[in-house]
């Protein structure tokens, strides 16, 4: 169940606007920390928040490290909320049929 991680993770709004500012380039804690009023230790700790949840992931390069968005790390938060669109169609077409009756098929001519 580690969609419950990335939920977690992305309830922080700090951490949201860090993954945000990764979809477009890879960064350093130093760059990310630029553009925030927190400190270069708490993105760094944002940092491990989201790798933790397999949100992001981070190349060392020389002596930085390059953090950079994992595109599949959405992919198990989407599948469960892709579940509930059944549940939300089934509950649309009983409210559809409540007010209206049941729908009849067309006959074919």
């Amino acid at each position: 169940m580690s969609y419950s991680n990335v939920l977690v993770a992305l309830a922080d709004p700090t951490r949201r606007s860090i993954l945000e500012s990764l979809r477009d380039a890879p960064r350093t804690v130093g760059e990310l920390a630029a553009r925030r009023i927190v400190s270069r230790p708490a993105v760094s700790q944002h940092l491990r928040v989201l790798e933790k949840a397999r949100l992001v992931r981070a190349e060392p390069r020389g002596n930085k490290r390059f953090y950079s968005v994992r595109r599949d790390g959405l992919d198990e938060l989407r599948a469960y909320l892709t579940s509930f669109w059944s549940d939300v169609l089934n509950a649309y077409s009983a409210e559809i049929e409540r007010r209206t009756g049941p729908v009849r098929k067309r006959r074919a001519r």
